[in-house]
């Protein structure tokens, strides 16, 4: 599908330093460093999950910083992009700050949003989201690491579930609506729900929905007995699409239709460098696609390439063509993917147009 003369806004990419950042994927990187191991070898070593959940290593264990994303953009014609946190240790304003430094805008697309970490049901949370904004006037809003899936052999990026309903991230959150930001809420399709009543606890806060809301082993077996055979796989898409239907129902959320080439939902990992063909990727994303359609309609959708971590997958091309493709065989009109590749991001983010 050609898209050449869309202004496309990238709203979900990731930037890092694994040599230099301090994250928990920058541990194994590091010691690489004073102990050279072929990646295969190394990517062993990790616990299966941490395997399942990346594909494949190496976008992991190397810095991935504008120019990475230029090289990998291809023919895909994007003008800006959204820098979403990889949740930094540590002080997090710190990786706002840092993201607003890097070299965005010169011969790569310009940096339109920084959404940073932050974790409303901290004690300083609101010195935490002040910090954000005095770091960058590009910071717009907040993502939290909530997610959590029940099966202990997928990646958890939580203890526990229920964090988005707990008293103490309630009382906390109502300090986006007071700065005007807002929440990208990343979580694993079984806490959809979660989702749905923070939302309709706090209408005045514009939520939106990554990656549409991750069914994990959708697409095929990850962790220990989940997506294993078709009858789990077509439970697992039918509650996906119940509650993310009751989600759509809250005006102030949408949702991203990112993250669709996750390895964590079961896609099988091609040979290094050789991207999964759109046919094949169509096969599998475009139920979700067309049900996202229907229940948010376009005006409530935005595209986010998830970079580097749909890599192990699809290149940005492929992730473009995929969903622009399904989303058109669902109904969409060109001017509906206008705005889902790009004037919803700018509504939803206030992104203020360049110079």
């Amino acid at each position: 599908m050609d898209l050449t003369d869309f202004d496309i806004i990238d709203a979900h990419i990731h930037q890092w330093d694994p040599h230099t950042t301090p994250r928990e994927f920058s541990r194994v990187a590091k010691l690489m460093r004073y102990l050279p191991l072929p990646i295969d070898l190394a990517a062993k070593v990790a616990p299966r999950r941490d395997r399942e959940f990346v594909g494949a290593p190496g976008a992991y264990l190397q810095p991935y910083l504008p120019a990475d994303y230029r090289a990998d953009l291809g023919s895909a014609r994007v003008a800006s992009v959204v820098s979403i946190e990889v949740q930094w240790t540590g002080w997090k304003p710190d990786e706002t700050r840092w993201v607003a430094s890097l070299p965005f805008g010169v011969d790569t697309p310009g940096l339109a949003t920084i959404v940073g970490a932050a974790d409303p049901a901290a004690q300083d949370f609101g010195a935490v989201l002040d910090a954000h904004q005095s770091a960058s006037p590009l910071f717009h809003g907040i993502r939290t690491m909530v997610a959590h899936h029940p099966d202990r052999g997928v990646k958890s990026f939580a203890a526990h579930d229920g964090a988005l309903t707990a008293p103490a991230f309630v009382d906390g959150f109502a300090q986006l609506a007071e700065r005007g930001l807002s929440l990208d809420a990343w979580v694993y399709s079984g806490q959809l729900p979660e989702v749905t009543a923070l939302a309709e606890r706090f209408p005045e806060v514009p939520i939106v929905l990554d990656h549409l809301g991750t069914p994990a082993g959708i697409f095929g077996p990850v962790g220990r007995d989940t997506g294993h055979t078709a009858r789990q796989r077509a439970a697992l898409l039918d509650r996906w699409r119940e509650d993310l239907t009751d989600l759509a129902a809250q005006p102030n959320v949408m949702a991203k239709v990112s993250g669709l080439m996750m390895p964590v939902l079961g896609h099988p990992i091609p040979s290094r460098g050789t991207p999964t063909p759109v046919p094949a990727l169509l096969g599998r994303v475009s139920p979700l696609l067309a049900h996202a359609l229907a229940v948010f309609g376009a005006d409530r959708l935005i595209w986010g390439s998830n970079f580097p971590v749909d890599k192990p997958v699809t290149s940005i091309r492929g992730a473009v063509e995929t969903v622009a493709t399904g989303l058109s065989e669902a109904g969409a009109s060109t001017d509906d993917l206008r705005k889902v590749f790009g004037g919803n991001a700018v509504r939803f983010y206030r992104i203020e147009p360049s110079e």
